[in-house]
């Protein structure tokens, strides 16, 4: 279909210290490091890679609330959306059934929005909290960038064959409530978030 597809991802939390590298000491004079250092908190990466062609994006950050998420996620995907060829218009039809085949199989979905541009991007995600605000999910939308969560199949997978960690069923009701806002902001009336019956 000629779809960009992106991922992206948070790496850390690292440890704000110096690192050891490589460097010139004089002959016999290690490099010392102080047995105490000043903490300066953690810090995070956020990336978004195109395995493609390797590119990547990042920016270090020290706290990562949605606010920064969000605007560091939109500016960056809106410059790759625009280095990409126009899309195909396709009848209202065609299009809405080609975003509807990306959904096909997960356990839980948004409802897609009423009028839909064309679909130019595949965006592969964890299913963070701050990757289900209805906000940014509906902002996705409106770009032409369908939302893949990862953990969607993996973590039902894993569930199924492992007992013992049923508790993160807990968490994917969680992120059908997130949806839930997703679907109220996308479509009042045809609000819903579909459960397929392998969910756990």
């Amino acid at each position: 279909m000629g779809l960009a597809v992106w991922g992206m991802d948070e790496a850390g939390p690292y440890q704000a210290i110096p690192q050891p590298g490589a460097h010139w000491q004089p002959l016999g004079r290690p490099a010392r490091y102080p047995h105490e250092h000043v903490r300066h908190g953690t810090a995070k990466l956020l990336t978004l890679f195109h395995p493609a062609t390797g590119q990547v994006r990042v920016k270090g950050v020290t706290s990562c609330p949605n606010v920064v998420l969000h605007a560091w996620l939109e500016a960056e995907l809106s410059a790759i959306l625009d280095s990409l060829p126009m899309a195909k218009i396709l009848p209202d039809a065609d299009n809405r059934a080609a975003w509807e085949r990306w959904q096909a199989g997960l356990t839980v979905k948004p409802t897609l929005l009423d009028q839909l541009p064309p679909l130019r991007m595949l965006l592969v995600m964890d299913n963070l909290a701050g990757h289900l605000t209805g906000r940014f999910v509906v902002w996705l939308f409106e770009h032409g960038i369908m939302p893949l969560h990862t953990t969607e199949r993996i973590v039902a997978e894993h569930d199924r064959v492992h007992p013992a960690n049923l508790g993160r069923a807990r968490t994917r009701r969680s992120d059908a409530n997130q949806l839930r806002g997703v679907d109220r902001m996308a479509g009042g009336h045809r609000s819903r978030v579909e459960h397929r019956s392998n969910a756990v």
